[in-house]
């Protein structure tokens, strides 16, 4: 529930604080006093509205559950307006979007453009809400039903696409082919390019590295001199023996590497080079080209066994569909046994609402995950979208209260502007009842033209101008009476006003 609401420098609002309880919440005052302008206000501290105030906060029990969102035991939604207008939740900075998608889990706005509660999801989950009370087992087939929805349709899109995959298989296959045979022309080796990319160098350097050798071979014409002049010194040789043996092989085998390089073809090597330095820089290396090598040739094995893979689809598909069919099948036949019960209930709320009978019909539709039925309402035989704006709020009060039987726990907050406006005294009372029931399972804020409504509040705020200005007030008791007074008979309240008022409040 909302517990707390502030307002700051809105319209013809200075200052407001509120605080709410429970149920059934009412707004009244005389025409202009700013109780739409309110209503609105308290919507946009949720990012719900649009409002150009300094600053608009509501404090709500809602439990937040939102990641990166710490959740307080009193969650504090707030508009704030500086250069910008900015949002917070609990003093975090949030994008408009996000809050009002937070909210929109607590909070309905009824407006006459939203047609939620007549989906036919919605419609649906109060039928099968009603079943579960006394069948058990629908809820377990329904599960098992939209396991099985899900696998139907994941085997179907995998049915298509093969099935486009073939229409253009050829070309596919061609494709493939012809990026695999790339690289097989080259038939790389992993290690293979440092390779002869060490060969280029010595090979660029083949010419100056033997001639340096052949000089450095002059050295061993003196060895003998050296080894003479160490035993004239009674020096041990091993060292120098050791040392001149260790140069003698180092240049014999560096001599022989060099040599063997004769044999190279240096084009050759350049062309492999070359060939290898196209893979890489397509793939980014050697190893990601033999990757997609092999990834194209999976996908060419994939293209080759296309029609073994149809075929087994095809048998899994028709099989699940079968399953799918039937079970939408069973559930739906439980939803038809208890429809007529729907029906009388909710012609009892109707009843109550001074509107004639609905009728109710359930008929097959595309398979989605719900089922294969959907529930068509017509008031008098007449189509929703044709029906007049009283009619279409109240049947809509007549849903949300079939529905509200079947709540666990609080169903959040509804707001409502003027839903008995144009409606006759009978008419109002029976809304203002409607919505008293649905005010034990809702926190329900709602303004009225009309005695009838604002007599069943369980919380009233007066709304007024004072100097220009507008202000709020909860009224007890003997103010209760002389505002349903007020609106019965205007500013000149008569006796048979008060009176009447008392009635109204004692009923």
């Amino acid at each position: 529930m909302i517990e707390r609401f502030y307002l700051k420098d809105f319209l013809s609002f200075k200052e407001v604080e509120l605080e709410f309880d429970k149920g059934l919440v009412v707004f009244s005052g005389p025409s202009g006093s700013g109780k739409s302008i309110l209503l609105e206000s308290i919507l946009s501290s949720f990012g719900l509205g649009n409002c150009d105030a300094s600053l608009c906060e509501s404090s709500v029990t809602w439990k937040i559950d939102e990641d990166g969102i710490e959740n307080d035991e009193i969650n504090v939604f707030k508009q704030l307006k500086k250069e910008k207008i900015r949002y917070f939740l609990n003093n975090q900075s949030i994008s408009k979007k996000n809050i009002s998608k937070i909210a929109s889990k607590h909070l309905r706005h009824l407006s006459l453009k939203d047609f939620s509660d007549f989906e036919n999801k919605n419609l649906l989950d109060i039928l099968d809400n009603r079943i579960s009370l006394y069948d058990k087992n629908l809820e377990k087939l329904k599960k098992e039903y939209i396991k099985n929805f899900e696998k139907l349709k994941k085997l179907s899109q995998e049915l298509k696409t093969i099935e486009d995959e073939e229409k253009r298989i050829v070309e596919l296959k061609e494709f493939v082919t012809f990026e695999i045979q790339k690289i097989d022309n080259i038939s790389p080796k992993i290690g293979e390019y440092e390779e002869l990319f060490e060969i280029k160098k010595e090979l660029s350097k083949k010419e100056k590295v033997l001639q340096a050798i052949e000089k450095a071979y002059a050295v061993f014409e003196y060895e003998y001199i050296v080894s003479e002049a160490l035993e004239l010194l009674e020096e041990d040789t091993s060292f120098f023996d050791d040392a001149m043996n260790e140069l003698r092989t180092k240049l014999e085998s560096a001599k022989e590497r060099f040599d063997a390089l004769d044999d190279v073809d240096v084009e050759e090597v350049l062309n492999r080079l070359e060939a290898l330095s196209e893979l890489k820089r397509k793939y980014g290396s050697i190893e990601e080209a033999i990757k997609y090598r092999e990834k194209k040739a999976q996908e060419l094995k994939k293209y080759e066994n296309i029609e073994i893979q149809k075929e087994h689809i095809e048998k899994e598909l028709k099989e699940i569909s079968k399953i799918v069919q039937n079970q939408s099948l069973e559930i739906s036949k439980i939803r038809q046994n208890e429809l007529k019960n729907f029906q009388k209930d909710l012609d009892n709320y109707l009843k109550q609402l001074y509107l004639g009978n609905v009728d109710v019909l359930i008929k097959d539709t595309q398979l989605t995950k719900t089922g294969k039925d959907e529930i068509i309402l017509k008031l008098n035989g007449v189509e929703l979208n044709k029906i007049s704006t009283g009619e279409f709020n109240r049947l809509r009060l007549a849903v949300l209260a079939l529905k509200s039987e079947f709540l666990n726990q609080n169903g959040g907050v509804l707001m409502l502007d003027e839903i008995d406006a144009n409606l006759s005294g009978e008419e109002s009372m029976s809304v203002a009842k409607v919505l008293r029931k649905l005010s034990k399972k809702y926190q329900i804020f709602v303004i009225s033209h009309q005695p009838q409504l604002t007599s069943q509040g369980e919380q009233h705020f007066f709304v007024y101008k004072e100097s220009g200005i507008s202000k709020v007030k909860e009224l007890h008791h003997e103010k209760r009476i002389d505002e349903i007074a007020r609106i019965i008979s205007g500013n000149n309240i008569t006796k048979e006003a008060k009176m009447f008022a008392q009635e109204l409040l004692k009923s």
